[in-house]
C-alpha cells in the first residue's frame, strides 16, 4: 500500500530523517517507535507533505507521491491524526467531525459517516453539541481520530496518540485503534509507548536519531533483548 525508499528531511543543517525505507501493507498496523527526538514526527510530517523532503520512491498503491500537496492526500485516501490532537476548540464536536469530511460532497454521506463515528465513539455522541475545547484530553484524542475517519481513509496515520493521556485513556485509545484496523483501515502508528504500539501491531520499525536501526514482526521486536532493555523496561 505505502512504499517509501530513502526518505530524507533536513532542517537547515540538521538531518532529521536519514534514508528511511518503509513498507506498509494493506490491512496491517505498522508501528514506528523511538524516543523523543528520534525523528518520528518529522517522518510523519514528510509523509503528509507538511515539511520538505526528498526520496527515491514514495507511492500509495500505484500513485506517485513524490510531488504534490498535502491537501491532495486526503482525496487519495490518507488521513492524519496529528500530535497534540489539534481539534478546533471553539467548534462543537459535530462541527469538528464535519470539518473532517470536507472532501465528501454528498450531505447524506456526511450524516451517515457521523452516525458511524458515534457508534464507534459513543462518548462523542454524548458531547456532540459541546465545544471541543471543553473536552478532556482523552476525549479530544477520540475526536481527532473520529475527525480523521470522516474522510473514509484507506491509510490512517496516528502521531503519538497516547501523549499526555491518563493510563486508562491510553488503554481505550489503543483498543479503538485495533478496532479501526479490524474494520478495514490500514494504520501507520507513530508512538513513543513502544510496548503498547508493538502489542497491537503486525510489523514495527525502530527509529533512532533519524535512522531506522531495527525492523521486524512486532512480536519478534517485543522479544528482542536490546529493544526490551532500551524501550520496554525489561
Amino acid at each position: 500500500m505505502l512504499k517509501i525508499e530513502k526518505m530524507n528531511v533536513y532542517y537547515n543543517h540538521i538531518h532529521a530523517v536519514q534514508d528511511v525505507n518503509l513498507n506498509v501493507k494493506k490491512g496491517e498496523i505498522v508501528s514506528i517507535i523511538g524516543a523523543n527526538g528520534a525523528g518520528k514526527s518529522s517522518l510523519v510530517k514528510a509523509i503528509m507533505h507538511l515539511v520538505k523532503f526528498n526520496a527515491s520512491l514514495f507511492k500509495l498503491d500505484e500513485i506517485d507521491l513524490l510531488k504534490g500537496n498535502a491537501d491532495k492526500l486526503v482525496s487519495l485516501g490518507m488521513a492524519l491524526v496529528p500530535e497534540g490532537r489539534q481539534v478546533f476548540p471553539d467548534l462543537s464536536v459535530e462541527d469538528n467531525l464535519e470539518m473532517g469530511a470536507y472532501t465528501v460532497k454528498k450531505r447524506e454521506l456526511v450524516k451517515e459517516k457521523m452516525k458511524e463515528m458515534f457508534l464507534l465513539f459513543p462518548r462523542l455522541e454524548e458531547r456532540k453539541k459541546q465545544k471541543a475545547g471543553t473536552l478532556s484530553g482523552g476525549e479530544q484524542q477520540l475526536l481527532a481520530m473520529a475527525r480523521a475517519l470522516m474522510s473514509s481513509p484507506k491509510l490512517l496515520l496516528l502521531d503519538e496518540p497516547s501523549m499526555g493521556l491518563a493510563p486508562i485513556m491510553v488503554q481505550e485509545v489503543f483498543k479503538i485503534i485495533k478496532k479501526i484496523n479490524e474494520n478495514g483501515t490500514t494504520i501507520l502508528l507513530i508512538e513513543q509507548n513502544a510496548s503498547m504500539a508493538l502489542n497491537i501491531a503486525d510489523y514495527g520499525y525502530v527509529l533512532e536519531s533519524g535512522r531506522l536501526v531495527k525492523e521486524g514482526k512486532a512480536q519478534e521486536l517485543l522479544n528482542d533483548y536490546d529493544l526490551k532493555k532500551s524501550y520496554l523496561g525489561g
